[in-house]
Parts: C-alpha cells; structure tokens; sequence
C-alpha cells in the first residue's frame, strides 16, 4: 500500500448546490497534492417531483461529457474518479432511473446516500413534525426520527443497482429542529449494528464524511459508530470531504486521519470500476 491523499466524495457546479466549477476543483485538488479525487455530483431522483425542479436537476450528459474529458487531462498527473452520488428511495421508479445512469455512463463509482424520507430532504425539515387533529404543527420526537432513518439506511442497503459506498451515515441529526444534532450509540445499538453489519456483509464501504454541518462530532457517522464499526470487524473506509467549494476540499482530513488511525484502521479504501484499492492512512 502507498501513503497517498484521497477525497472521494465531492461536488461542484454540476449540483445544484454546488458553488465551484468542475476545472477549479480539479486544480485546486491537485494544489493539494491529492492522488485520487473523486467527484460525486447529486442525482436527486429521490425527491418529489416539485422539489426536483425547485434544485434543478442535473444535466447528466453534459456532466459526464465534461468530467470524462477532465478526466483525460489529468491522467498521469491525478487519479480523477467521475462518480455519482444517488439519493436512496423506496419508490422502484427511482430505482430505474439510477440503474439506467449507470448502463448509460458507467460511473467510477458510486455514493448511496439517504437525504429524503417521502420525496422530502431532511433539510426541509418535514420530518420532524407531523400534523395535529387541529392542524397544530407537532414536533415528533427526535429519536422516534433517527431511529426511522436507520431503518431506511438499512433498506438502503439491498438497493437493486451497483453502488460502492455508503455515505454520511448520521446525515438526518445534522437537521434536528432542537439543533443538538447528537445521537448517542448506546441509544439505538440495535439499529446501527444492523447497519453496520449489513456493510460489512455485503463487503461496502462506510464513509467518513468531514461535513458535520455544525455538529459538535469530527465526522459522520460519529466516532462512537466509527468504533463500533471497527468491533465488528468492519475495515472498509472512505475519506470524504463532501466539498462544494474549492475552500472545503480535504477538510479536517489530518485530524480525521489521526482519529482513525487511534482507533485503529490501517487503510483508506478507494472504489474504482468495482475494484477496491486499498491506500496508507
């Protein structure tokens, strides 16, 4: 294994939150001194129709026609990974929708990551409240939301189309209306250890996300589930900044490599056309 720097998982102007250009974070990566970047733009076909159009969804050729040609120009200098970032849905019409992106495109690589629950990103909010007999906006409890998440994560996991990483594991805590956004492990051991049991058996690789979004905690998912990952035998990680601007790529990478090396992981692990190569912390 060789000692080198590795950001899998970031976006750029192709996102409909994106801020920089595709060719500027390139550039600014390979500043760096990164070795592999992946680029993993939105597709958000987990969102209800409205909300679809209100992001703007993304130009799928025009993304993949630029990234692949970037891709070219930087060979031999950087290892650019043009990948995609698929927002997970129940709904068996989304599941059509990604399978055809990757006959179509055959990304490096693919993010599987929950952002919705019933067509809604968790950053609208919608659930954590539900409506009274009155029409009162309720807040539900946060954990009674956590733990429903979870198990859309674990769904998540048998989805029918070839992804290779499981991202931001937590992601839902980063919107709780109480703005604590901290979830304990000891409080729903059996729901994280079913997820990350399934991982590990079904040989996927768990994120290590640096977009904390304001959270007390270094990383999602929080080092406790870090921990526990690496009890049960799970040694499959990925470094990701989840950049959307040339100023957060490699983010809090040295402290989350320190963290990760305390409890004990060896190796980063980065996903590339069904191969998993393995690289130095």
């Amino acid at each position: 294994m060789k000692k080198l720097l590795t950001d899998i998982h970031n976006h750029s102007t192709f996102s409909h939150d994106g801020v920089s250009d595709l060719k500027d974070m390139l550039a600014t990566a390979l500043e760096k001194g990164v070795a592999f970047y992946g680029v993993s733009e939105h597709f958000d076909y987990d969102l209800c129709e409205g909300l679809q159009s209100e992001h703007g969804q993304i130009d799928e050729r025009g993304y993949f026609h630029a990234a692949r040609h970037l891709q070219e120009d930087y060979a031999g200098c950087m290892n650019v990974l043009v990948g995609a970032e698929f927002g997970y849905s129940d709904d068996q019409k989304v599941w059509g929708r990604y399978a055809t992106v990757c006959e179509k495109y055959a990304p490096d690589f693919i993010v599987n990551s929950i952002h919705s629950l019933d067509g809604w990103d968790y950053f609208s909010q919608k659930a954590f409240y539900t409506t009274g007999a009155n029409g009162e906006r309720i807040t539900r409890d946060e954990k009674e939301v956590f733990a429903e998440y979870c198990k859309l994560v674990e769904r998540s996991l048998d989805a029918p189309y070839p992804y290779d990483i499981v991202g931001h594991f937590g992601y839902a805590c980063r919107y709780f209306p109480s703005k604590k956004g901290e979830i304990f492990y000891a409080d729903f051991a059996d729901e994280i250890d079913g997820v990350l049991k399934k991982i590990i058996a079904k040989d996927k690789i768990l994120e290590v996300n640096a977009s904390t979004y304001g959270l007390k905690q270094l990383t999602l998912p929080s080092e406790a589930i870090l921990r526990r990952y690496f009890e049960l035998g799970g040694r499959k990680i990925s470094y990701a900044s989840d950049a959307h601007q040339t100023t957060s790529i490699m983010r809090e990478r040295e402290k989350i490599m320190e963290l990760l090396k305390r409890m004990g992981f060896t190796y980063l692990t980065v996903p590339c056309r069904g191969e998993h190569i393995k690289v130095e912390i």
